[in-house]
């Protein structure tokens, strides 16, 4: 694969002529889907890749890594990789930090993009976590970054319920080096600006929102962007928390898989 791809695998379906593209939050790998794979690669081409810095893309972009980080640069990564498939567009499902780069690619190329699945989506920082991320932010050069994100695994994902989910990103998490972890906790800061125009302008692409009920550090801001956005719809998935395609997958696949179905190219649907 080329150093200036992002690592990514590919399962091709028979038939379908539709493509879902995978988006993992920070400090995940497309390693966090694999509760998905088996139920979504029965209807569509699917397109798993890892983020700069993530997973197996940990060590490309070494000439990149001098520069800071911006969701313009990250987004652009992946259309690269669309390029290089020669995917016109796709259906894009994220998690997390993951549903702001989609929002992204959305904004920059609209014309990729048919429809979106933002799981656990992030489009606003509370006044605690802002604050977590100013804390992060003076400690992050004297604290060991494990010790950071060990603390916001656990404030963002608090419950018993959700210790697998935490786990697991903690788990990735450590294949992250010090410096590529500073530069997405920098970017980290950049959320509310960005979210506050993605608030103010929304774009004609069907949106669903996945969301546990237990995700009270991001879910009142997602229902107050529901209420604005006509072409979004949310789902509440109970006693859930984050990851919710972790904690409830077999939920997440259903309503995700039905919404997706419902704007698939039309050769796809014949059988």
């Amino acid at each position: 694969m080329s150093d200036t791809l992002l690592f990514h695998k590919t399962y091709r379906h028979p038939s379908s002529q539709d493509w879902v593209v995978f988006v993992h939050g920070a400090g995940g790998s497309s390693s966090i889907w694999f509760k998905q794979i088996k139920a979504y690669k029965q209807h569509f081409n699917l397109l798993l890749l890892d983020l700069r810095g993530h997973g197996k893309s940990n060590t490309m972009f070494q000439d990149m890594m001098k520069n800071p980080y911006t969701f313009k640069t990250v987004t652009q990564d992946i259309v690269q990789v669309l390029n290089h498939h020669k995917i016109q567009s796709a259906h894009f499902v994220g998690i997390s930090l993951g549903t702001i780069i989609i929002r992204t690619l959305a904004e920059l190329a609209p014309d990729r993009v048919k429809s979106m699945v933002l799981g656990g989506a992030v489009t606003r920082l509370n006044t605690r976590s802002q604050l977590l991320v100013q804390a992060g932010n003076l400690c992050k050069h004297i604290i060991p970054y494990m010790w950071l994100y060990q603390l916001f695994a656990y404030v963002v994902m608090p419950q018993r319920t959700q210790k697998e989910s935490r786990l697991l990103f903690v788990r990735e998490a450590r294949k992250l080096c010090q410096k590529e972890f500073k530069r997405w906790f920098k970017l980290a800061a950049d959320v509310n600006p960005l979210m506050k125009y993605f608030k103010e302008k929304e774009l004609a692409i069907p949106t669903l929102y996945l969301m546990g009920g237990n995700d009270y550090m991001f879910i009142k801001p997602v229902k107050e962007m529901v209420k604005r956005h006509k072409h979004s719809r949310l789902t509440e998935l109970e006693n859930c928390g984050h990851v919710c395609n972790v904690e409830r997958p077999d939920e997440f696949n259903q309503h995700s898989i039905a919404f997706i179905q419902q704007y698939q190219a039309p050769q796809a649907m014949i059988r």
